[in-house]
């Protein structure tokens, strides 16, 4: 094989993996449709498993008496459902809806990053980045 001959070979391998590794990256992007409410394995999660079973706990304890932003009477139509997504920035009529996080509960979570809060809206607990309205996770009721 001439060198020039290995020059295009070892190039068109290197164009062949540069492109395999970028398919494979956009691949493992967002999925869509594996549950209601992306409790799924979609990228990092703040809220663990057993920190989404206590909270589920506490509220099937305190069904009867919940607080304003948890009662059934506080659920999102679908259309505003859809905006309240992990990583998605909290729309202007959502921000409204924000309702503190009992005490009681908020002591069954971890302790959130610097400039965060656990806060409910409309029956969702969303871990909430104060400053820049980002929600970095949510547990949801059903």
């Amino acid at each position: 094989m001439t060198r020039l001959a290995k020059w295009i070979a070892a190039g068109v391998l290197g164009m062949g993996l540069l492109v395999g590794t970028q398919y494979s990256a956009v691949g493992q992007g967002k999925g869509k449709g594996h549950n209601k409410h992306g409790d799924d394995d979609q990228g990092e999660q703040y809220y663990k498993n057993r920190d989404r079973d206590e909270a589920r706990d506490w509220y099937s304890h305190h069904e009867s008496n919940l607080p304003p932003g948890l009662a059934k009477k506080d659920r999102l139509p679908p259309g505003l459902e859809k905006q309240l997504e992990r990583n998605g920035t909290l729309p202007p009529g959502l921000q409204k809806r924000i309702q503190p996080c009992p005490e009681d509960l908020v002591r069954r979570l971890p302790p959130p990053p610097p400039d965060c809060a656990h806060v409910l809206v409309a029956g969702h607990i969303v871990l909430l980045n104060r400053k820049t309205n980002l929600v970095l996770d949510i547990v949801h009721f059903d």
